[in-house]
């Protein structure tokens, strides 16, 4: 058998219903996992870009701007089998210069991207350290868990934020049987950086500093999260693995 086949577990997805997070999805189902996918949204688009893999699909539809309904994806996403996989995909941003940054929108991007993000990990750590079978959690963090930006001063901390909690969840379950780590996407092709790549400057000078000479496609990503929730990841612990194009290297 592959150290990189998931078939038999089963990967929760947030943000599944478009860009990275649709991706991911995909990707992880490519290699037999089944996939519980969370978001805001219909996720008619990403069932249908898994159909032909043949995998189950589950869709639980719910907003991580609160806790509120931590409780229930966790009850959603194991209903049909043991969730094996958590990816820590959900995630939101606010543009503009620190000196005009808003309380609401700082408020509203460390509630989903960092806050959400550590108690929905927290409720299904519980589980797996219950049932001493392990997991795999695997955070999406970004080139500005490295880097400062500009701004995006509640996204950067957000992101550094995460991958700070990356290696203390580490450090805390690696000896439990529950892998932590991250992957940092660089600039790709999604509604995220839609802004960006309008902006005729920005985007020319982000594709300079680019090695790889061009923005990243979602389905690039795709590889590194196999990687980290399969069996060949099983001594990796704390990890936040860029996957930028060679970006960080310039």
């Amino acid at each position: 058998m592959s150290p990189f086949d998931l078939s038999g577990r089963r990967a929760v997805v947030t943000g599944a219903n478009t860009g990275l997070g649709q991706a991911i999805a995909l990707s992880l189902a490519q290699a037999g996992a089944d996939i519980v996918a969370v978001g805001r949204s219909a996720m008619d688009e990403t069932r249908e870009k898994l159909r032909p893999t043949g995998v189950a699909f589950t869709e639980v539809r719910a907003d991580l701007a609160t806790l509120e309904p931590i409780a229930r994806i966790v009850a959603e996403a194991s209903a049909g089998g043991r969730a094996d996989i958590l990816v820590n995909n959900a995630g939101i941003i606010r543009r503009a210069d620190a000196i005009d940054f808003t309380e609401a929108d700082w408020d509203a991007v460390m509630d989903v991207n960092l806050k959400s993000t550590f108690f929905l990990t927290q409720a299904f750590a519980r589980r797996w350290l219950e049932d001493g079978q392990g997991g795999k959690v695997i955070n999406i963090a970004s080139l500005l868990s490295f880097q400062g930006g500009i701004r995006i001063p509640s996204y950067t901390a957000s992101k550094s934020g995460l991958a700070g909690l990356t290696r203390l969840l580490a450090c805390e379950w690696a000896g439990r049987g529950i892998n932590v780590n991250a992957i940092a996407p660089g600039y790709f092709v999604t509604n995220n950086t839609e802004a960006l790549r309008n902006d005729p400057k920005r985007s020319a000078d982000i594709l300079a500093r680019i090695p790889a000479g061009h923005w990243g496609e979602p389905s690039e990503l795709g590889g590194a999260a196999v990687f980290l929730a399969s069996p060949a990841a099983s001594y990796v612990h704390g990890v936040v693995l860029p996957v930028d194009g060679g970006w960080l290297a310039r």
